[in-house]
């Protein structure tokens, strides 16, 4: 990776454990954006699970893929550019396109199977979810043993690792959960629980003795994003997780004074898996991600069991 300004020189930090039987090669990589925590913690607890001691196949481990933006607690380079906007990326391009390169190159083309971690933006909360090519019978089969209630059907992003994977042959899961620049224990404990049941899955792994929780999965294949119609102070009635209906208000919308301005009213029935945390917004701005599925009320129930399941104490998941 290019030096900083000092001369001061950059990696990469990488694990990488290989089983004594073989099997496939699987990527868990995490910070692409790099106020993007969760994931880091997720590898970290990944790595030192018990759970992978027996592995088949070889496991490469990646806490940090944009240490640049780590270091300043920025979801960018220091170019200003997105790398996840950047792959496959360039041997001579910019700063993104060049540490796009060196990643896909040395990482991604090497593997069978791929996991990318990552959570809401600055301001920005998401329900633990799978974002995956679910047409893609091998991805759903991976996105269902992931082992969480939420699957969307994502269209791919030009650019993105996800697509550059994907174009590569690579059977690739995002997760997607928690906030930027903070830790979700929730998020964090279903990530480990996650990765290790599609690692089970894969063969990489002994199947689980224990019959652990009935947690349904169910499939939205569409999500809207509901826009604030008035700039204010918000006050915020719906939560992730939350099973809404058409014409619910989701969120009041106030003038300095406390004088009520607009209501966020939902457009149609489904579960909220999205949402701004900051309670300013401008018109127009994008407040909740409503996922659409034909049994939405289920998807609550389920996702409340899972977080019952994960939070029962205060120890973490191995």
């Amino acid at each position: 990776m290019p030096p900083l300004y000092t001369a001061t020189h950059m990696s990469i930090p990488v694990y990488v454990k290989r089983g004594k039987r073989p099997g496939p090669t699987l990527f868990v990589s995490a910070a692409i954006h790099g106020d993007e925590l969760n994931g880091i913690e997720i590898v970290s607890r990944l790595i030192s699970s018990k759970s992978i001691e027996k592995l088949r196949g070889t496991l490469i481990a990646v806490p940090i893929v944009n240490v640049y933006g780590v270091l300043a607690q920025s979801r960018y380079l220091p170019d200003r550019r997105d790398l996840n906007r950047s792959f496959p990326g360039s041997k001579k391009g910019s700063l993104a396109s060049r540490l796009a390169h060196l990643f896909f190159n040395e990482i991604i083309s090497k593997c069978d199977y791929g996991i990318d971690l990552h959570t809401g933006a600055i301001h920005r909360s998401n329900l633990p979810q799978i974002r995956a090519n679910l047409d893609d019978l091998e991805v759903l089969e991976m996105a269902k043993a992931f082992g969480i209630p939420v699957l969307l059907n994502a269209d791919i992003r030009d650019g993105s690792l996800r697509q550059a994977a994907s174009d590569a042959g690579v059977k690739i899961l995002l997760y997607e959960a928690g906030q930027a620049l903070r830790y979700d224990e929730f998020s964090i404990r279903a990530g480990v629980r996650g990765v290790i049941n599609t690692m089970r899955h894969l063969g990489m792994l002994n199947k689980s003795r224990s019959k652990g929780h009935d947690i349904r999965r169910f499939i939205a294949r569409e999500s809207g994003w509901v826009r604030a119609s008035e700039s204010g102070f918000v006050n915020h009635l719906a939560q992730l997780g939350d099973h809404v209906y058409k014409g619910d208000i989701l969120a009041t919308i106030a003038d300095p004074f406390g004088d009520h301005r607009d209501n966020i009213v939902c457009p149609a029935e489904g579960v909220v898996i999205g949402k701004q945390n900051i309670p300013l917004t401008q018109e127009g701005e994008a407040i909740y991600h409503i996922a659409y599925f034909k049994r939405p009320s289920s998807v609550a129930e389920h996702v409340g069991i899972l977080q019952d399941h994960l939070l029962p104490d205060d120890q973490p998941v191995t």
